[in-house]
């Protein structure tokens, strides 16, 4: 197997309101970045050549204010991801819409951060049945992930 060069992923955790499992969820990103890393390669994206990753976990109020100042729009959203590196996650968000899911919060913003890593790699969600192999993809990295993490 090739000697794949993987970023350091670096996390923030900077919201309280929302409780989930940190160490969790930086583990399955950990277990994530592999799988992620190809799409990368095939598709010269970001993630092949960036040595870290900043992932920052916050409240609704801190992505409302990302969300309006750098892509002029107003409200918190899921996840933003930078292509130099950043992935932000909105604790809030994944935690209402993993009542939706059936999800716990700790794997919805898991699930947040493999998105992250897969728009880094290259992969989108604007059209329908871009956001359809996305949603596939994410779910079979998180899956993939899930099941190196030991106890889970």
């Amino acid at each position: 197997m090739e000697n794949l060069s993987l970023p350091h992923l670096h996390f923030a955790h900077r919201q309280r309101a929302v409780d989930y499992d940190k160490v969790l969820v930086e583990q399955i990103a950990m277990a994530a970045l592999p799988a992620c890393i190809p799409f990368a390669k095939k598709s010269q994206a970001p993630l092949a050549a960036l040595s870290s990753v900043e992932i920052s976990i916050l409240g609704p109020r801190a992505m409302a204010r990302v969300h309006r100042d750098f892509l002029g729009i107003p409200g918190a959203t899921d996840v933003i991801t930078f292509p130099y590196g950043e992935i932000l996650v909105c604790a809030s968000i994944a935690e209402a819409r993993a009542r939706e899911f059936g999800n716990t919060p700790t794997i919805e913003v898991a699930l947040y951060v493999i998105h992250g890593l897969l728009h880094l790699s290259g992969l989108d969600d604007i059209d329908p049945a871009d956001a359809l192999q996305m949603a596939e993809t994410q779910q079979k990295v998180l899956e993939a992930a899930m099941a190196e993490v030991p106890g889970h």
